[in-house]
């Protein structure tokens, strides 16, 4: 019942009293990034949900969109700025995704969604981890977020989708927010771990050259 119902009322709910309440602090944020990140504060981009339907996820913008002469997007290093790197560190650059968990894309706790790119090359086991709604935050985060390999990453993700309870859940909420006040985890990169982008960017070379 918890997983079926219960579940999203309580994302529903919890979501629309953290958009109230935190309301001053995404209009400051809002209006700062406006001004540090040279234009639109928010990034958008499409990630696959439940049932891997695509949905467009919300985050505030970490980097610039700053271009070279020829209109190419400079490096990553010059376009995260200082503004950008304290987004990151404090995870407030995750704060519009509770549009996204009370519009019904996403939950509080579920397997992060990573990039359309990747569904290609997920096994059959691995297309497990949407079976439910991601997550803002999820077992996998807690337990090494960013520093974990692929495989971990999707253990984590397929061992929270077996055993969805409220217990668990609070475990893991009250786990993100410590890690969050320790900085625990918390890296510079993108939404997929390293060995990902090494293991599975072969595969998809591979497929394209034949």
């Amino acid at each position: 019942m918890y997983a079926k119902f219960f579940k999203r009322v309580l994302d529903l709910f919890l979501s629309l009293c953290a958009l109230v309440c935190l309301s001053p602090l995404l209009i400051v944020l809002t209006l700062v990034g406006a001004v540090a990140m040279k234009g639109n504060p928010f990034f958008t981009q499409q990630r696959p949900g439940l049932h891997e339907k695509i949905f467009r996820l919300i985050k505030f913008r970490t980097m610039t969109n700053e271009k070279d002469k020829d209109g190419n997007f400079l490096p990553d290093t010059v376009r995260l700025n200082k503004y950008g790197r304290f987004l990151r560190s404090t995870s407030l650059d995750e704060l519009p995704e509770l549009i996204n968990i009370f519009k019904g894309d996403m939950s509080i706790v579920g397997p992060r969604p990573l990039a359309v790119k990747y569904l290609p090359f997920y096994t059959e086991e691995e297309r497990k981890r949407h079976s439910i709604l991601p997550g803002l935050t999820g077992l996998a985060q807690v337990n090494g977020r960013n520093d974990l390999s692929w495989e971990d990453k999707f253990r984590f993700d397929l061992q929270y989708a077996a055993d969805i309870s409220f217990v668990n859940d609070v475990k893991i909420v009250f786990l993100t927010v410590r890690k969050v006040f320790m900085h625990e985890g918390i890296g510079q990169g993108g939404e997929a771990p390293v060995s990902l982008h090494i293991q599975r960017a072969k595969m998809m070379q591979n497929k394209e050259d034949k």
